[in-house]
């Protein structure tokens, strides 16, 4: 997507829609105007005999009127004006984008009616994400099913500032496209070794990236992780990604670990065959972590940052991990395998081990989609976050609620521990359904070392089939990056 800041007084085609954003019950004035009564007087017509209000949400399609350049006009609502915010804008111009996408027109020109409420880079965000599209595979597509705007025209008072304003949101749309990208490819395109190539590619943005195999990790006594990847062809793998972007380069990172699990079959405890093709997305922590590391390269933070990525496949084989074997974590700690499709905590288990070990960093926070029992607690739109330090888990709070990818603070109770005990280990990898996200929360905790560390399930984000959300195209959210980019900035940046 082609996006350009430009001016008011800048000419419009016929191939072009014209979005203004309309806020509840206001008058349309400046730059939306486009300094031509006549679309003053068809909007002002429409406002006031109609029942477009304005609302949130609202979209009204109109004739373009004639002599007008631009070959349809649309008001989008956005709610109530003192109640608008960046998100906001995202998602008024993503609505936008989406009402027009399959038009057959070229450029989509977006105005505020409100000059003083207009966020042009956040707009401009908004239709980079909702113009993601996942279509590589597809070869007969008809044309009409094909979007064919191309362009995003942001109207606004300083072209200059707009650009600069956009550069850090660009980075982070860039990122956000990758996250997805990973987790929407199939899983015998995108496993444990390609992911890893993947983000070996990312250096060209300036980090670090190494990648450790099956036979490094054996001597780092990975037998937690590497039990996961027993039944698979696909050898598993630990990316490891550096961004030393702090004026001190020894300075104490900040680190982030994630799941990579590129597809689950529940291993040995097999899944059902309903809905397993949809196990390729098991890897969207790792793949929200990747992205994270993408937007601080992307837009230089000022912060180390270590991201740290646990790459397997669980599969069923004469040599996969069986119920009842007992495996040696990278901690020393032993685990009792009772079910094979509670993988995902025995990849973190390591990795999180080798993270503050090696790293010794600020805090982790792990992302995971880790269990479908958090669904079953905050439906499809929250993640949980658990978490041993008050101060990291408001800080994650706070980043969720200024970037709108819900989270919500679960308990962590020590009297639920012992449900992982084993009579035969130091620990068993499930606890049973009862808080079954949170006893796999406590296991992870078992691996911390005491470091303030978060855990996110994001079981219920990672995916979206349908979404609701404009700026979330179906499928892959890339639920995670922006959140985390935000806290950095916020609260570790500088």
């Amino acid at each position: 997507m082609d996006i350009q800041f430009v001016s008011a007084a800048t000419d419009i085609t016929e191939k072009s829609a014209l979005a203004i954003i309309v806020f509840e019950g206001a008058v349309l004035t400046g730059a939306a105007a486009d300094a031509d009564s006549q679309t003053a007087g068809v909007v002002g017509r429409a406002l006031a005999q109609g029942r477009f209000t304005g609302a949130k949400g609202q979209i009204l399609d109109l004739a373009a009127p004639a002599g007008h350049s631009a070959g349809r006009l649309l008001l989008v609502g956005a709610g109530k004006r003192e109640a608008f915010d960046a998100v906001g804008a995202e998602h008024a111009a993503a609505s936008a984008y989406g009402a027009v996408k399959l038009s057959g027109l070229t450029t989509l020109r977006i105005a505020f009616a409100d000059d003083g409420a207009a966020q042009p880079e956040r707009a401009a965000l908004g239709v980079r994400l909702a113009s993601y599209r996942f279509d590589r595979y597809r070869t007969k597509e008809p044309a009409d099913k094909k979007p064919s705007i191309v362009k995003a025209e942001i109207v606004c008072a300083d072209v200059e500032a707009a650009k600069a304003a956009f550069a850090a949101q660009s980075a982070l749309a860039d990122a956000i496209a990758f996250a997805r990208d990973l987790v929407s490819e199939p899983p015998n395109v995108l496993y444990p070794a390609e992911f890893a190539r993947r983000v070996k590619g990312l250096e060209s943005l300036g980090l670090e990236v190494e990648i450790l195999g099956e036979a490094e990790m054996e001597k780092l006594g990975m037998g937690s992780l590497l039990g996961v990847g027993r039944g698979s062809a696909k050898d598993s793998q630990l990316a490891i990604m550096r961004w030393n972007g702090a004026a001190d380069p020894t300075a104490q990172p900040v680190a982030f670990v994630g799941k990579g699990v590129c597809f689950d079959t529940g291993g040995i405890s097999i899944k059902p065959a309903d809905g397993m093709e949809d196990m390729k997305w098991d890897m969207g922590g790792a793949a929200a972590v990747a992205g994270l590391m993408h937007v601080l390269a992307g837009r230089k933070a000022n912060v180390n940052a270590v991201g740290i990525l646990g790459l397997v496949e669980n599969m069923p084989d004469g040599d996969a991990q069986r119920p009842g074997d007992v495996v040696t974590s990278m901690s020393g700690q032993t685990i009792e395998i009772i079910n094979t499709d509670a993988e995902g905590r025995l990849v973190l288990a390591d990795a999180l081990w080798y993270c503050q070990d090696r790293f010794k960093p600020k805090f982790m926070v792990d992302l995971a989609t880790l269990t479908g029992a958090i669904i079953i607690s905050l439906g499809n739109d929250y993640a949980g976050v658990f978490s041993n330090n008050d101060e990291l888990a408001d800080n994650l709070l706070a980043a969720s609620k200024a970037e709108a990818e819900p989270l919500w603070r679960m308990p962590l109770p020590a009297a639920y521990d012992k449900q992982i005990d084993s009579i035969i280990a130091d620990m068993k990898n499930t606890g049973g359904r009862p808080g079954g996200s949170i006893t796999a929360a406590l296991f992870l905790q078992r691996f911390v070392n005491g470091l303030p560390w978060a855990h996110m399930d994001i079981a219920s984000t990672a995916w979206k089939k349908p979404s609701s959300v404009p700026t979330i195209p179906e499928g892959a959210t890339g639920y995670g990056v922006r959140l985390l980019n935000r806290m950095v900035a916020d609260k570790y940046e500088g």
